[in-house]
Formats: C-alpha cells, sequence, structure tokens
C-alpha cells in the first residue's frame, strides 16, 4: 500500500468544506447568508461535503498498482495522480480552495446607506404605488451593482439568505384589517414590505396616522437640513437583489444623525412630493437610537397553502 499524496490534498479540501457548512450552521450564521426557503439546499451540500470527505479517506491508502502496464514515452495519463503536482493541478486546487479561504477570512457584512446610494433610493420610493417584491432590484437598469461596487457575488456574504416570513392566508389578512384598524401602525419586520407598498400606494388614506417603525439613516443629495430617510432593505433571494424600502422622515435634529445610524421612530403620516411624485412623509414626534438588529433584513410574505 502507498500513500497517494494528491488524495490527502482533496480529502483536506473536502474536509474543510464540510467543517465550514457544519460551523454555519451550527452557529446560525447561515442565516445571514441564505434565504430561509433555501436553508434545505445547504443542508444537502454540507451532507455531500461529509459523504465526499469520508470516501476521499479511505481513497488515501490505495493497494500498489498492478503489475502488467508498461508506459511509452508518449504516455500522458494519470497514474491515480500519484505523481508531481502539475501546474494544471495546482491551478485547479487553488480555484476550489478560493471559496474556502474567503468563507474563513473575512466576515459578512450588512448592507447601510452607501449601498442604497448606489441605486438613488427615490428611484424607488416615488414608484411606491408599485408591490413591494415586484419592485427592481438594486441591480436592475444600473451597471450593475455588482460592478460599481466590486462585489464577488458568489461570496459567502452574498450567497441565498433565508426567508421564514409565513403565513397563512387568513394570519395576512388579519395583518391587513390592523392596518386600517389600529390606533398606531406599527412596521413589524414580518409584515413591513406589505405595509410599506399599501401606504405607499394610497399615502392620502394615511395622513394622520400614527406609525412607528426603525430603520437605518439614509440621506440623498438635495435633502434639506431636517430631512432623512428611515431605511430597510427587503431581501427576496440574495443581497445581490435587495431593494431599499423608507420612509422621507422630517424633524428638527435629522441632521446630527450620520447615515447607518439606526433609529427607532414614532411620528405622523403626512404627504408631501418629492421631484413632482406624491409620497408618504413621516413627521418625527420621538426617536432614539437603537443597535443594528440581528436580523436588519426584511422579507416579502410567503403564504402558506391551506
Amino acid at each position: 500500500m502507498y500513500v497517494d499524496f494528491q488524495h490527502i490534498i482533496k480529502t483536506i479540501i473536502l474536509g474543510i468544506f464540510a467543517s465550514f457548512f457544519i460551523m454555519l450552521h451550527s452557529s446560525g450564521d447561515i442565516l445571514k447568508y441564505v434565504n430561509p426557503k433555501y436553508e434545505y439546499i445547504s443542508k444537502i451540500a454540507m451532507v455531500i461535503f461529509i459523504c465526499l470527505f469520508l470516501i476521499q479517506i479511505f481513497r488515501i491508502l490505495q493497494k500498489k498498482k498492478r503489475a502488467g502496464h508498461v508506459c511509452t514515452s508518449g504516455c500522458d495519463h494519470d497514474h491515480h495522480g500519484n505523481g508531481v503536482l502539475s501546474l494544471r493541478k495546482v491551478f485547479g486546487y487553488s480555484i476550489i480552495a478560493f471559496p474556502m479561504v474567503t468563507g474563513f477570512t473575512f466576515e459578512p457584512a450588512t448592507l447601510n446607506a452607501k449601498i442604497a446610494g448606489n441605486k438613488g433610493l427615490f428611484a424607488q420610493i416615488s414608484k411606491g404605488n408599485e408591490d413591494p417584491s415586484e419592485k427592481p432590484s438594486l441591480t436592475e437598469n444600473a451597471e450593475s451593482l455588482t460592478e460599481k461596487e466590486n462585489i464577488d457575488i458568489y461570496s459567502e456574504e452574498y450567497n441565498p439568505i433565508p426567508n421564514n416570513n409565513y403565513m397563512s392566508e387568513e394570519e395576512l389578512d388579519d395583518k391587513k384589517k390592523l392596518l386600517q384598524a389600529s390606533e398606531t401602525i406599527e412596521m413589524r419586520e414580518d409584515i413591513f414590505g406589505s405595509y410599506y407598498g399599501s401606504i405607499n400606494k394610497a399615502p392620502q388614506d394615511y395622513i394622520g396616522r400614527k406609525i412607528k417603525m426603525s430603520g437605518f439613516v439614509f440621506k440623498e443629495e438635495g435633502f434639506t437640513s431636517d430631512q432623512l430617510v428611515l431605511s430597510r432593505f427587503m431581501i427576496t433571494h440574495c443581497l445581490a437583489d435587495a431593494s431599499v424600502l423608507g420612509f422621507l422622515t422630517q424633524f428638527e435634529e435629522a441632521s446630527i444623525f450620520e447615515e447607518d445610524t439606526w433609529l427607532e421612530m414614532e411620528g405622523v403620516l403626512d404627504v408631501t412630493t418629492y421631484d413632482g411624485y406624491e409620497m408618504p412623509i413621516i413627521k418625527a414626534t420621538s426617536w432614539k437610537v437603537i443597535d443594528e438588529p440581528a436580523e436588519p433584513y426584511v422579507f416579502p410574505v410567503i403564504t402558506l397553502l391551506q
């Protein structure tokens, strides 16, 4: 029996890949990268890597090659990979190892006001009569967000992100009734997109209504000193298709808050115009700085069949 050096390399790579997936699932960090409804795919990949790793362990020790094969001077086939590593093989292993290295090296990053600014937030807000889930993503009609920000959509932080925002049709209807009946509209994460779409579709219907929400500060060129946008990113599948949902907000102290500051705010809804578009505006009555939530993104509602 002899030890196959190339099988050792393959075993190490498969073992590290399997360990990486196990680490993501055991820590819960996988939810930062994939939409919840795709989490099972990641688990399948983890099981496959573990199986391949175990198989590869047994391939490290092989029986000696049977006699009878004679190589000529022109023989160029692979003798079970137990030869000197060629440049081609080194290159191949490097390509496979690259996502593994980046996965362990780079921390996941959340989207922020800079990303929102690449699209121009009000290019989407001004079209608030559209369903948020059907809004163009930040990468649409641009030279590509991935190109502008030099984003590697195949790196770990741009993998699909899990969406566990499931509701029955009855639950969704009850939530929609609350939008009309409650004294204060609470923009909770599970219903954020639906409420946002309804308010932007008919802002006149909500004049004078109280509202409470949290989000990060975004400011666009042309804002007055008392204006900012309180925003959230909606994720449909992964970070690359994120869209910005936010309300123009007005209060005197707006200028003291820097972009990406997270605020919890209460206020009263009114209507204003921006670049000729009618849109809702929050006249803030109270606010406080908060930490970025563990889950900073909101997701479309997925209705369950009954």
